[in-house]
């Protein structure tokens, strides 16, 4: 009995030290900001959507860990029309040509890996999936995380997700009419 007691002591220290403790920040939806910036060859159009949940996760030296958000898709909100164009928009981005929204009315956002950023402590390079339209597929961008405030710029191209409306990679002869396949998110979050 001994023996078993002195063998298991160094397991228990062991176990005991590897442990930290996680400190998770949920995300001021409110306060916080995700803006879309989509390109056609005649220009650009932008707009906001509206984070649903979101929590960034830190270690017990508050170094980013972890992260999870949900993107409440039925927000989406054309900001540089007005009147009948920004309905027309909107209603667009929202239907089967584009997001889905009746069907897909969530995005979601999981990191999977975090490294911290060679230029900067503050910086940090995620790995995360990305599911739009019920269909995952992985992303990496920059994220800067400062007192109680993140930000990050993602570019993710739309015909992963199956969004091919008006994509040149898709169909010929669009001309001016095409629009790119890459959009950007401005991420903007406070917690």
């Amino acid at each position: 009995m001994k023996l078993i007691k002195i063998l298991l002591l160094p397991v228990i220290c062991l176990s005991l030290f590897s442990f930290k403790s996680v400190i998770t920040k949920k995300v001021d939806i409110k306060n916080s900001l995700v803006k879309w910036t989509g390109y056609k060859v005649t220009g650009q159009h932008e707009g906001t959507i509206t984070l649903k949940k979101g929590e960034l996760n830190f270690d017990g030296n508050l170094k980013l860990i972890g992260g999870v958000f949900d993107m409440d898709m039925t927000s989406i909100n054309t900001t540089d029309l007005d009147g009948g164009s920004k309905d027309r928009l909107d209603s667009h981005l929202k239907n089967d040509d584009f997001f889905s929204v009746n069907k897909y009315n969530t995005a979601n956002l999981v990191f999977t890996k975090i490294m911290l950023s060679k230029n900067n402590n503050e910086n940090y390079v995620v790995d995360a999936d990305l599911t739009i339209k019920g269909i995952t597929n992985p992303i990496s961008f920059e994220m800067n995380v400062y007192e109680n405030s993140a930000s990050a710029n993602l570019k993710i191209d739309r015909t992963k997700f199956n969004i091919r409306y008006g994509s040149a990679s898709f169909f010929d002869g669009l001309k001016d009419r095409a629009i790119y396949d890459e959009f950007d998110l401005e991420v903007r979050l406070k917690f």
